[in-house]
């Protein structure tokens, strides 16, 4: 996780967990042998997931939402697991899911548990370094199959057809970061203003509606023992759609190792054997048998996206900050990367 993020989010134990309650309501919803043990291994206002384990060594995986006041929206448990129930019969790799428990007697939030994947996350270039340049391929790979295999997938067939709505994606999603900047920031962006109008004028016509995952990238999916996609996790953000935002966003995430010394430079597919952007854009070109013309606009989309919400972040870190706690570097850190994004965003918008 990038530091900046980590300071933001903050660290913190087995927060809103209820440990005996949610051992009962496991323990009627499949086998479970002994004491429980709780581990939490994401933080702050995301969704947060922990790994539940018996003393039989048998593990599960629990998602509620964040702590403290947030928006119910944002954090629809039912939503996330009527997802990935849904999934599970296709050919997109997600987990089981054991059970959704809507009771907030429980422990204070809708919850729901899901199977334990067996594999790795690899989030930077550090975890790369297991693995061979042959592994790293197929990893990368698998990761073009699996989001272009979501892709394939007809909402109406799997019962996800009443997700969200179907059309103009990308000028709600244009609308909707905008506003959240308008109404949260603490200071002006011309060029954040500047590039919502460009990619609001140059929006290319949405071709049919699929899945949009909202957040496609290599460290949200569980990369299994054989060096291919074992689950694709983290779908709080998921919706109906224009697909292409999703490659955007994968592609986004992915690095060039030409442009990346101050954006995505830790990203771990910019390690050796992992295919190239352009190899990774290609491939799912010609799994998918889409038009890719307009690339450049998806990934500057993204790029002016992720600006937005690391500028939501940026104030909230800002206005929790307590005490004598000098946070100059941190909050120079936060607008150098947002500078960083948007520079971005502009020179791929150049590229149509």
């Amino acid at each position: 996780m990038n530091p900046i993020y980590a300071a933001a989010m903050g660290e913190g134990s087995n927060a809103g967990i209820n440990e005996a309650n949610i051992s009962n309501w496991l323990t009627s919803q499949t086998n479970v042998h002994g004491k429980i043990t709780f581990e939490i291994v994401t933080h702050g206002r995301s969704n947060l997931t922990y790994v539940l384990e018996d003393e039989n060594k048998t593990k599960w995986i629990l998602r509620r939402p964040p702590t403290g006041h947030v928006l119910a929206s944002a954090h629809d448990m039912s939503r996330e697991h009527k997802i990935i129930s849904a999934l599970e019969e296709s050919n997109v790799p997600v987990p089981g899911i054991i059970g959704m428990c809507n009771d907030e007697d429980v422990t204070g939030a809708p919850f729901f548990v899901m199977d334990f994947v067996q594999g790795n996350i690899i989030k930077d270039l550090a975890d790369t370094e297991k693995f061979s340049p042959e592994e790293r391929k197929a990893q990368s790979k698998s990761l073009v199959e699996v989001l272009a295999s979501l892709h394939l997938v007809d909402p109406e067939d799997v019962g996800l057809g009443d997700l969200g709505k179907k059309e103009d994606y990308i000028s709600r999603q244009l609308r909707r970061w905008k506003r959240q900047v308008d109404e949260g920031s603490d200071r002006s962006l011309p060029l954040f203003d500047d590039l919502h109008k460009r990619l609001e004028d140059h929006i290319p016509p949405q071709i049919g509606h699929g899945i949009v995952h909202g957040d496609y990238r290599l460290d949200n999916c569980m990369i299994g023992l054989d060096n291919k996609v074992a689950a694709v996790l983290d779908w709080e953000l998921c919706t109906l759609g224009d697909v292409l935002a999703d490659l955007g966003g994968m592609l986004m995430w992915w690095g060039e190792k030409e442009s990346s010394k101050a954006l995505m430079s830790d990203s771990p597919t910019l390690a050796d054997g992992y295919i190239s952007m352009e190899e990774a854009a290609a491939y799912y070109e010609k799994i998918s048998g889409r038009d890719l013309s307009d690339l450049p606009y998806y990934i500057a989309f993204q790029f002016w996206r992720l600006a937005a919400i690391t500028e939501g972040v940026r104030v909230r870190f800002t206005a929790g900050a307590m005490g004598d706690k000098d946070i100059g570097d941190e909050i120079a850190g936060f607008k150098i990367r947002i500078d960083g994004l948007l520079e971005a965003s502009s020179m791929k918008l150049k590229q149509l």
